[in-house]
């Protein structure tokens, strides 16, 4: 018989249990109300992050185009002297080939000042051994140097930042 009590004992505290009285029936709404405005709050902020991360992507993607735009800005300004220099060489009235030549030299002087500022570095592989990534063979000449060395430089080349431009045009020994 204590065995029939002890089993139902514990079914009517699980039911006395589920019993809500009123006032825990307010308090649980009143939680409730609590967690669906931190819901929605949470909803909110998440949207606002959203929304900002979608501006500063845009914004990046903004910049990215400007930088695309502009990036040869400072060089170009730098180049416009050389220009100068181009230009009034040729409204020169004498006629006197040394003047020219004076003309030439200045602005030869400019546009390797520019090179210079920008890193852009001159290959004149003369008397060098050929180096495929910096020289372009044009032809291999008979010759009594050295083998695979460059005998002669038909075209300079040009590096940026140690990275080819345009490779050097070169005649190269058998």
């Amino acid at each position: 018989m204590q065995e029939e009590q002890s089993a139902t004992q514990p079914e009517q505290k699980t039911t006395a249990e589920n019993k809500q009285t009123p006032e825990t029936e307010a308090s649980a709404e009143a939680r409730l109300a609590e967690l669906e405005i931190a819901l929605e709050e949470a909803k909110a902020s998440v949207l606002y992050i959203k929304a900002e991360g979608e501006n500063i992507r845009r914004r990046a993607m903004d910049d990215i185009d400007k930088a695309r735009k502009f990036a040869l800005e400072k060089f170009s300004n730098e180049l416009l002297a050389v220009k100068d220099s181009l230009d009034a060489a040729l409204l020169i009235e004498a006629t006197d080939v040394q003047s020219y030549k004076d003309g030439v030299e200045i602005t030869a002087k400019q546009l390797g000042a520019v090179f210079d500022k920008f890193n852009i570095a001159e290959i004149n592989p003369l008397g060098e051994k050929f180096d495929p990534n910096k020289h372009q063979a044009i032809s291999m000449l008979e010759n009594s140097g050295e083998p695979n060395t460059v005998t002669q430089v038909l075209q300079k080349g040009y590096m940026l930042n140690d990275r080819v431009l345009r490779p050097a045009l070169v005649m190269v020994a058998k």
